[in-house]
């Protein structure tokens, strides 16, 4: 809770202006039955037609400004509601930027979607109603209990007990609504899994024919969301079917005790309208604030959910420390590194030692499952190392800033991905201001100057995630972004998967002219990939096989001369 309300607290002085407004306004709601019964009065009592059209005036004065202040007040609350999901929406991305994979994998991404989106609509509705219709409730009752026992005593509490037993029913059916919106919400999240892995996985389950099993699955996770959403329903209906008897039992009441005191002289005929009036609104307001409450479950949920994000703190954190000059080539060490996943039982690499330097290429091969990805991962602090340390030129990598250490690397994923827009946005991702010769230059040296021959040229469309592109020209494009970021080490993720033999060998001779200053780091699963390293490494099971140029691993890395065998008939 105290971290919500950290959010409103710059909104405090809106928040206190709002609560006067509404207090004003139900002020105004009640004076217009107590006008009202004292026109009635003056009729019956034959007065002067003046005097009722004075406090005829005094009704309209105050119906209008009443209005005015609902309409300010609502324009107020929206506002306000809408500057707090802002808040809360921009505090969780940036929250989100900060996780690790690990940290990523705690909440899982769809319901990181959900929280941003659903819960945070969900707070915001519900801090609009509850400044609408909540907080006027205890002004309104209280002022119309009072007025009702200052018109007569049995009045007053007439209406004190049946607010009484409203609110009573109301705080049963709370208790049972908090679980069934937390089911609710536990349902959204398995909904929003479950539809995107059918939405990205789409040709998966076409090419293996389980639409009807995902139909099934689908249909499953629906369901529970309406059953609970039905009972849900079900409270809010009773609430209401209850409060509406005890507005019309209410009425009825005041018109038989009100016309036996009427009959004994103890109450005039204005009065028993101004306490029906005062009745209706009172449990009007009740009502609707049961409708409001009810929901308090469901935002609590939300706000918990939130807040678990908001408060978790990230398993990388950020150092602030600064690189070293970087008078010497080395750029990165490794220094018997050892890294271990949370949940796994055994190490994933054990004991690496090895270095990147200005103007060489380092590659890496190995295995499915070696631990070549993991490497860069690494590098990036994805994840931190379990044992040794990685230095960036000296300065171990973990008591730097996270965006001083990447904007070191240039890191090309396995998985290509491009984000919809424009290629010349796309290219500009990791420096916004590359000219246009940075661009094509770019687009060169990776084989992606098919793009220039487009009709959109630089400004052609990409849709998201490049669909719109073959797997080698996103990869291309991929390649061509990295290019065009400034970096000291430029990582290559088994990046020149997607591409045909004579393009993946045009490719790396233009790497080899295009960067000189920096560092090349070539994690493949081809060996023609990486024949013109400077330095292999064989990665096997975690560990380092072998190191050295290619012809030195052929006579003294049987691993490696294995893999050389099986791919290039010979290993020549």
């Amino acid at each position: 809770m105290k971290t919500i309300l950290s959010f409103l607290k710059p909104y405090r002085k809106r928040l206190l202006f709002i609560s006067l407004i509404m207090i004003a306004d139900v002020g105004g709601s009640l004076l217009v039955p107590t006008i009202t019964a004292n026109m009635i009065n003056l009729a019956v009592s034959q007065a002067d037609l003046s005097d009722i059209l004075v406090q005829g005036i005094w009704m309209l004065g105050i119906a209008l400004l009443s209005g005015g202040l609902t309409l300010l007040g609502s324009w107020l609350c929206a506002r306000l509601s809408a500057d707090f999901g802002r808040d809360l929406r921009v505090a969780l991305y940036d929250k989100t930027l900060s996780f690790s994979t690990t940290d990523f994998e705690t909440f899982g991404t769809a319901s990181i979607i959900t929280r941003t989106l659903n819960d945070i609509n969900v707070l915001q509705q519900s801090l609009m109603n509850v400044l609408q219709l909540v907080l006027p409730v205890p002004v309104m009752c209280a002022l119309g209990i009072f007025f009702s026992f200052s018109i007569h005593r049995d009045m007053g509490f007439l209406i004190l007990g049946a607010t009484f037993l409203v609110l009573a029913a109301a705080l049963l059916i709370i208790r049972k609504a908090a679980r069934i919106f937390e089911l609710l919400q536990s349902f959204l999240d398995r909904m929003n899994v479950v539809l995107r892995e059918n939405l990205t996985g789409v040709r998966v389950i076409r090419a293996f024919r389980k639409e009807t099993h995902e139909i099934k699955r689908m249909r499953k996770s629906f369901e529970d969301y309406a059953i609970s959403a039905i009972q849900a329903n079900r409270l809010f209906a009773g609430l209401d079917c209850l409060a509406t008897v005890v507005i019309n039992l209410t009425i009825v009441a005041i018109l038989y005790l009100g016309g036996n005191q009427i009959g004994t002289g103890s109450m005039k005929v204005g009065d028993i309208t101004a306490v029906t009036e005062y009745a209706i609104w009172i449990l009007f307001y009740v009502m609707m604030a049961q409708m409001v409450i009810l929901l308090v479950p469901r935002a609590m949920t939300c706000m918990r959910r939130i807040c678990a994000v908001l408060n978790h703190t990230p398993e990388i954190k950020d150092g602030t420390g600064q690189s070293g000059s970087g008078a010497g080539p080395e750029i990165f060490r490794f220094d018997h590194v050892s890294f271990r996943f949370a949940d796994a039982d055994e190490n994933t690499l054990s004991d690496l030692s090895f270095s990147c330097e200005k103007g060489k290429t380092t590659a890496i091969i190995g295995g499915t499952g070696s631990g070549k990805s993991t490497i860069a991962k690494l590098l990036l602090r994805f994840h931190d190392v379990t044992a040794g340390q990685i230095t960036l030129k000296g300065t171990d990598i973990r008591s730097l800033p996270q965006s001083e250490l990447r904007s070191a690397i240039s890191y090309i994923p396995q998985r290509a991905w491009l984000f919809s827009g424009t290629i010349e946005e796309n290219l500009r991702y990791g420096n916004p201001d590359a000219t246009r010769e940075d661009l094509i230059r770019a687009l060169k040296t990776a084989q992606a100057d098919f793009v220039l021959d487009l009709p959109g040229g630089l400004k052609s469309h990409v849709s998201q995630g490049g669909t719109n592109f073959s797997g080698g020209q996103r990869q291309r494009l991929s390649i061509a972004r990295s290019l065009v970021k400034p970096a000291d080490l430029y990582v290559f993720d088994d990046s020149f998967s997607a591409l045909d033999f004579q393009t993946d060998a045009a490719l790396r001779h233009a790497l080899q002219e295009e960067i000189t200053e920096a560092g090349l780091l070539i994690i493949a699963q081809r060996i023609s990939t990486i024949l013109h390293a400077d330095q292999i490494l064989v990665l096997n099971e975690g560990q380092i096989a072998g190191i050295g140029r290619h012809e030195e691993l052929m006579e003294t890395c049987p691993i490696y001369r294995d893999i050389a065998h099986s791919q290039m008939k010979g290993g020549n």
